[in-house]
């Protein structure tokens, strides 16, 4: 006897009110109801987002509380005062002098970016000893901040490591006060930024670039593009949205720079950054309730300038195949 065909042939025996609840108006079965989601992702994710917003969201607030207040960081009471603060700020015109500091680190990011996709871009291709220079490259940015400053304090310092190096290729006149003359002591402090962040956005412009398919280089050699080429038409499209990535990391950084001058100078010889001030403002002149509006503020202008770069420049889709 041949096997029956339909669906309802092969449900069991059904009538009724049951065979009409197990098949559809067409006499098709029913489909099956969707399982409920677990809640298993969900307790995972229980930690690390109560980590983050203990450390970070509730500091962030706890901040915009302390800077409507007259705090002085050790009184049990805060006396609230409004926007005091803010009109402090805006009415004292040396609180934003310092920010001009940040120019020099913000040039630094600069000449950062542009050596990190020069190593980043070479050292994609078929380079000997390739793996033995990312590591070199990659290496500065594995070591604490505090560490590097101590090492750069004496790389500095009159008849150091600078100097001896420049005796010995015939350029001893060119020595100074590399951390004493105020007219030096920034770029001095910003070439230290750059050896130290250049491993980071060389990272990460190395993962973009290799991310990018092989067969797309394997077709531009043939039709005969060199390297320049590829890396203008091919490399640095495919990497754009990492690119912008950096610039908005380096303006953020070049406004918060705080620890290679806080360690090396304190601030000393017209190297002092803004942050730099906000923390003297908080711990050595005991007005917390000022220095949480100073960094409100910074904080502030960090996001206004990172708008108005996305603005500008925003962040395309790139398609390469």
């Amino acid at each position: 006897m041949a096997a029956p065909t339909n669906t309802a042939a092969r449900l069991p025996r059904l009538t009724g009110t049951a065979l009409r609840q197990r098949l559809g108006p067409a006499g098709r079965r029913r489909p099956a109801t969707r399982r409920r989601r677990s809640p298993t992702p969900y307790l995972f994710l229980l930690v690390p987002v109560a980590l983050l917003a203990v450390f970070t969201y509730v500091p962030v607030a706890n901040m915009f509380g302390y800077s409507v207040t007259s705090w002085n960081g050790l009184s049990p009471s805060k006396e609230f005062i409004g926007a005091g603060n803010y009109v402090e700020i805006a009415t004292r015109p040396e609180l934003f002098g310092v920010l001009r500091v940040s120019l020099y680190y913000i040039g630094a990011s600069v000449v950062q970016i542009a050596l990190a996709l020069y190593f980043a871009t070479v050292l994609s291709f078929n380079v000997r000893f390739r793996n033995l220079f990312k590591g070199i490259i990659f290496f500065p940015y594995l070591i604490n901040g505090v560490a590097i400053a101590m090492v750069f304090l004496y790389f500095f310092q009159p008849g150091g490591t600078l100097d001896s190096a420049l005796r010995l290729v015939g350029l001893g006149g060119v020595a100074q006060q590399w951390l004493g003359d105020p007219e030096v002591i920034n770029y001095s402090l910003a070439g230290t930024s750059i050896w130290r962040y250049m491993g980071l956005n060389f990272v990460l412009f190395l993962g973009a670039i290799q991310s990018i398919p092989a067969q797309l280089y394997e077709a531009a050699e043939i039709d005969g593009a060199n390297r320049w080429h590829q890396f203008r038409f091919l490399i640095l499209p495919g990497i754009r949205p990492i690119v912008g990535l950096s610039f908005i990391l380096a303006i953020s950084g070049s406004l918060s720079v705080f620890e290679i001058p806080y360690i090396m100078t304190g601030g000393a010889n017209g190297s002092e950054t803004f942050v730099i001030q906000t923390v003297d403002m908080a711990f050595k002149y005991y007005k917390v309730g000022l220095a949480s509006a100073m960094a409100v503020v910074l904080l502030l202008i960090i996001l206004l300038l990172t708008w108005i770069q996305r603005r500008v420049v925003p962040d395309e889709k790139v398609n390469l195949s």
